[in-house]
């Protein structure tokens, strides 16, 4: 049956739905200073990666810490040691999508670190006495809120049978750019 044969009936349902998403990729350097100086990196890794979020004004904040190890030689190379220390960050992630007809009161955030921290280059500072390490890290975020959603009812109600073909002509003479977007968000503004 072709929608043209037969009146539609639309409904509004309220749900919760993915009305923000982002992501962001960050390079930072963090310098740590040794109890010896450093004569030779010999490795340096990020571990204990914990964050969570939180909705802002700019988009949705990931703070985190996580633990820099750095494995390192001192005295002309004679001994080794590794230097630990834990570093705190926070990246406000801008959404990219943002469907601004959600009901703010319902606002649900989450990241996910789609790059844990990761230590790209380690070296001996200038001065000798610290080491600089750089560290990528990327997450994604995404924005979930009650919204209102537009379907189409059919009047026999659901059933299994599976006989019902609905043709969605694009040359169709439904015109939704008509609709007046206002008349369906009263309540979500």
């Amino acid at each position: 049956m072709s929608i043209k044969d037969k009146d539609l009936q639309c409904r509004e349902i309220i749900t919760k739905a993915v009305c923000g998403k982002g992501r962001k990729f960050s390079q930072v350097s963090h310098t740590v200073t040794p109890p010896h100086a450093p004569t030779s990196i010999l490795g340096a890794w990020i571990i204990n990666n914990q964050y969570e979020s939180a909705k802002s004004s700019d988009g949705v904040e990931v703070l985190g810490t996580y633990d820099i190890n750095i494995w390192y030689s001192y005295d002309k190379n004679t001994k080794t040691d590794v230097a630990k220390e834990s570093v705190s960050y926070v990246d406000v992630v801008p959404l990219t999508y943002l469907d601004k007809k959600h009901k703010a009161g319902t606002v649900e955030v989450s990241a996910d670190a789609t790059q844990e921290p990761n230590c790209v280059e380690a070296s001996v500072s200038a001065q000798g006495n610290s080491v600089i390490i750089r560290v990528e890290r990327e997450f994604a975020v995404e924005m979930i809120a009650e919204t209102k959603v537009c379907i189409v009812v059919c009047d026999g109600g659901c059933d299994d049978d599976g006989d019902k073909h609905f043709d969605f002509d694009a040359s169709s003479s439904l015109d939704y750019d008509d609709l007046d977007p206002e008349t369906f968000d009263e309540d979500l503004n």
